[in-house]
């Protein structure tokens, strides 16, 4: 728990000044507090949180606009608090990826909480994301090698433990990756 830097967007100052104290209470650090969407989006952007906190219905560009916005940009996650739970709000919510949804009056036994689940499961996703990106370029650099070594096989008429030996041993001599070796014997092929 704490030292999270957390950003609150809400048009209603005293609603700010509680939920600020709450969290410096339990050790967050809020970085930044705005009036708008506009102005919530632009400081999440210069200062990169750990978290935001915002109001769902906001003058300008409302809280579930800028919630959709951080989650595709990947900024940080977020916790929505609205004055409703109506059906639409919820599909609403659940529209622009927030990571909670708290209703304004029960704030006091549920923000924390609902805080440390948010951060939890957005550096969950972020890992998992991370490790999809890693097999993915494991995947392609697979793909590229094996036809690297058909295409000595082919060539060379060499067996495939033979070929797999001649570019493993090109990227050690040449301090390379194994993918860029076969990306070059690739493109010297179809030149």
């Amino acid at each position: 728990m704490g030292e999270q830097r957390v950003i609150l967007i809400d048009n209603d100052a005293a609603w700010r000044k509680n939920v600020k104290a709450i969290l410096v209470k339990m050790g967050y650090w809020v970085i930044g507090e705005a009036e708008d969407g506009l102005t919530g989006l632009k400081l999440i952007r210069t200062r990169q949180p750990d978290l935001v906190i915002i109001e769902a219905f906001l003058p300008g560009m409302d809280g579930f606009e800028v919630a959709r916005i951080v989650y595709e940009d990947k900024l940080a996650p977020v916790v929505l608090i609205g004055s409703s739970t109506h059906q639409n709000v919820i599909e609403k919510a659940k529209n622009a990826k927030v990571f909670a949804f708290l209703v304004k009056p029960e704030l006091d036994f549920n923000l924390i909480p609902a805080v440390e689940l948010a951060l939890t499961n957005y550096q969950e996703r972020v890992r998992l994301e991370s490790q999809v990106q890693e097999l993915q370029n494991t995947i392609e650099t697979r793909k590229v090698v094996e036809r690297a070594k058909g295409i000595l096989m082919e060539t060379m008429g060499v067996s495939e433990a033979e070929a797999f030996k001649r570019i493993q041993k090109q990227s050690m001599n040449k301090r390379i990756s194994m993918r860029a070796v076969a990306e070059a014997i690739i493109l010297a092929h179809n030149l």
